[in-house]
């Protein structure tokens, strides 16, 4: 038989006022957000779907110790069980806890990709997860009443309303989030710098926001950099809003023999390598950046951030760096404006405030905590005392079970013989009889002395609100101990790059100033500024005798002057010391410059003898181990790069080379220890494809060691000289040094022998090193360390005095 159609039920039209609608839905909505999405608690400093995932994940036992699971897991049981929303805002949240760069001390440890400050993670099936123990620390202790549980979204579960924090989290992890009609944007910091305020706050409950700061001097940003300019942190910490500059942290390094870079070691926080570099690209074409060659990301995971930004030849490094803080996000803004919820109410907080709610948050805690435990001994304790009654008539008890008809009856047989209560008699009726032994009296009576001890200072610690702030505060410098890391961030109060103007910003390029240029006796070249309020230009000596001080070649100079170079073989090679490494003529250290054979690329078996000025010097005077000696004008160079000097034979170099005017002397030091010297102007200039002329005649077998020219030969001017065995393996025989007036060798003609320089001792063959010049001489170690000289004053053909160290280089001292 055919059903009856169902009726259909009539039409149910309200008519609603649209605006009131739209305000009570809009104003749920905006509740909804503001209280359980977007907004962090100020005690815990946690999110809820962040605490619902740290809390889930240790409901699921995944602590540091245990291995990894996947993330989309947890983000299943964390939705499914507590958190009703989609999967992808729940895996964005585990993510941001798992990454290094944006959490100061991250709550989740990951294993994968997690992503990076230019690109996002991989999939929640890709990636695993556990708890840091940072995270434990945030969830201890909840097994012990120490929050209150509410239930999840469909009153099945309980989650945990705040977690317990054994730390400052809001502070040390910060926090951002946009709700309706608000936001929220807080810094990271230090935790062992908040937790010192923290306890400070704790014991100093009238603490000033300055006593505070005294601890918390700024925030401490994951990626570290530096921030510039410290009272917008102020007004923040003061007031919950206010704003600070971020800078990278960057150096100025060589690249190469002639090419200097910025190297950015640390970036802004929440920059990546990425946008850095196509700020750069973006403002290099629009011409609003100069100087920038190239820009290179060698960033990775053992070196972490590097970022090598070439400059070009001619422009000041620090002028450029000055530049890319100004327009790119090397320089970059933060926010502050501390937006919490307290008391389930959106509250804007400074620094003291948001302590204040911490401290009081941690103190309840342990307040709670104290009580459960409080509870827990003393109920253990009655258990006890009810079995070391039984204990001792341990042949009663047994003889009362077994006479009762059952358990009811033994119970209250129990209760009225021995005189206990019902939950002991219970737990006697539930006891095993292996507990009931000797050995067994002896462990409750100690488990019984040790409970009322524990009972005892339970109660006192509840008794005694200082007790109470200690214990607080004991607990807090452990988890210091256990979790804290130094300061990453450097805090300055300089002016940051974005205040200047285009009008007070530095030069890019480098100004054609006075400097000298110094070619040291190892080979190093280093620019030297202009000492200020000295009209002569000069250069002040160290205080004390430092690596590479001895000088080969002093040329004065302008930054963006002609150099020559003139190399062992016969080149000249023209150069700018634009390039050079710069340092100040009150710190002279050429230890700090370049090797100048690499800064002009010379080949391996070619090195760089001497340096000179093209304009003030028209006249060289180069000299050859074969004894050749030749004079030279620099216009010979012309407009060239790279000319020949002289030209050699096969086998023969270029030992020395000095400026050499017609009353200068031209001296050479011979293997065989002869030294000649002569008049410059016996040597008539030559072309620069001339071979030279006889400076010295050597003996057979002998070769020159040194080739210099002096210009006063006045009680300043020294010889020099080292001898040893040229038998001796290298760096074993430190030889026998001497150090003569030039005064004390008489001047002979060109191309004769010269006179003896130094008397050679038993087991010595020849001369290895000499010198002359003005002194006092310098001399060097193989690895360019200082090494003493003899005394000067010895007689012009007397032996030397044996070193204590190897001698590898000589020359004149800085000044």
């Amino acid at each position: 038989m055919p059903h009856a159609p169902a009726e259909t039920p009539p039409e149910r039209i309200e008519d609603v006022d649209v605006s009131s609608e739209m305000q009570g839905s809009f104003l749920e909505y905006a509740y909804s957000v503001i209280y359980s999405r977007a907004l962090p608690d100020a005690r815990d400093g946690l999110k809820p779907v962040q605490r619902r995932i740290v809390y889930q994940m240790a409901e699921m036992g995944l602590r540091p110790d245990r291995g990894h699971v996947k993330s989309a897991r947890v983000v299943g049981e964390v939705m499914g069980k507590l958190h009703p929303h989609g999967d992808a805002p729940i895996y964005d949240a585990l993510v941001r806890l798992a990454q290094p760069f944006s959490q100061r001390v991250p709550l989740v440890d990951g294993h994968g990709n997690f992503g990076s400050l230019d690109d996002g993670p991989a999939a929640a099936r890709y990636t695993e997860a556990r708890l840091a123990r940072a995270a434990m620390a945030m969830a201890a202790d909840l097994d012990e009443d120490v929050v209150d549980f509410i239930p999840n979204y469909d009153n099945q579960f309980q989650q945990p309303a705040v977690l317990p924090a054994a730390y400052p989290n809001l502070l040390v992890n910060g926090a951002s989030g946009i709700a309706v009609g608000m936001a929220t944007n807080m810094a990271p910091h230090n935790l062992v710098e908040v937790v010192g305020a923290a306890i400070h706050l704790l014991e100093n409950p009238d603490a000033t926001l300055e006593d505070l700061m005294a601890f918390v001097p700024g925030p401490d940003l994951p990626s570290g950099g530096v921030i510039v300019g410290l009272d917008g942190v102020r007004d923040a910490y003061a007031n919950g809003r206010g704003s600070f500059k971020t800078r990278a942290k960057a150096g100025i390094e060589s690249l190469g023999p002639r090419k200097t870079g910025i190297v950015v070691t640390e970036l802004p926080y929440l920059v990546g390598p990425e946008r850095v570099i196509e700020k750069i690209k973006d403002a290099v074409q629009s011409k609003k950046l100069q100087g920038i060659s190239d820009v290179a990301d060698l960033t990775d995971r053992t070196k972490g951030t590097r970022l090598v930004i070439g400059v070009k030849t001619g422009f000041d490094p620090k002028a450029v760096l000055e530049q890319l803080y100004r327009l790119t996000p090397l320089e970059d803004s933060f926010s502050i404006n501390n937006v919490t919820l307290v008391d389930g109410q959106p509250r804007t907080l400074g620094l003291r405030d948001l302590l204040r709610v911490y401290v009081d948050h941690r103190l309840e805690v342990v307040t709670r905590r104290s009580r459960y435990r409080l509870a827990r001994r003393k109920e253990r304790l009655h258990l006890v005392d009810g079995l070391l009654i039984a204990i001792l008539d341990i042949d009663e008890v047994i003889q009362v079970i077994r006479s009762s008809d059952d358990g009811e009856q033994a119970r209250a047989r129990l209760m009225d013989v021995f005189e206990l209560t019902q939950v002991q008699a219970d737990y006697i009726l539930e006891l095993r009889l292996r507990r009931l032994t000797k050995f067994s009296r002896i462990e409750l009576e100690a488990e019984r002395d040790e409970l009322r001890a524990e009972i005892a200072r339970l109660e006192e610690l509840l008794g005694s609100p200082a007790l109470l702030r200690r214990q607080v505060a004991t607990e807090l410098e452990a988890v210091a101990d256990e979790l804290g890391t130094p300061r990453r961030t450097l805090l300055t109060n300089a002016a940051p790059s974005a205040a200047r103007t285009a009008r007070n910003a530095p030069a890019l390029e480098i100004a054609d100033a006075a400097c000298r240029v110094i070619l040291s006796a190892s080979g190093r070249m280093v620019r030297v500024e202009t000492v200020e309020n000295d009209p002569a230009g000069g250069v002040v000596a160290p205080t004390r005798r430092a690596k590479h001080d001895a000088v080969r070649s002093v040329v004065d100079t302008t930054v963006r002057g002609d150099l020559v170079a003139i190399t062992s073989a016969g080149r000249g090679v023209r150069f700018s010391p634009v390039d050079l490494p710069s340092v100040p003529a009150n710190s002279v250290q050429l230890g700090a410059g370049t090797r100048a054979d690499q800064y002009l690329q010379m080949a391996a078996n070619e090195h760089v003898v001497a340096i000179a000025p093209l304009v003030e010097t028209p006249m060289l005077a180069l000299g050859t181990r074969s004894g050749i000696v030749k004079r030279v004008s620099t216009t010979e160079l012309g407009n060239k790069h790279d000319v020949e000097l002289i030209s050699l034979k096969p086998g023969d170099a270029v030992v020395g080379a000095a400026p050499a005017p017609d009353d200068a002397q031209l001296v050479f030091v011979t293997s065989d220890a002869q030294l000649l010297r002569f008049d410059a102007i016996a040597v008539r200039p030559q072309g620069r494809a001339a071979g030279g002329m006889a400076g010295i005649r050597l003996s057979p077998g002998a070769a020159v060691i040194h080739f210099g020219v002096v210009t006063d030969t006045g009680d300043d001017a020294v010889v020099v000289t080292i001898a040893g065995s040229s038998e001796a393996i290298a760096g074993a025989d430190t030889g026998s040094a001497k150090v003569t007036a030039l005064a004390e060798f008489p001047a002979k003609g060109r191309a004769t022998g010269g006179v003896r320089a130094q008397r050679l001792l038993r087991g010595e063959d020849s001369l290895r090193l000499a010198w002359v010049g003005a002194g006092p001489a310098r001399a060097l170690g193989p690895d360019g360390a200082a090494r003493p000289l003899p005394d000067p004053g010895a007689k012009r053909d007397a032996s030397g005095v044996p070193l204590d160290a190897v001698v590898g280089a000589l020359g004149a001292p800085i000044g």
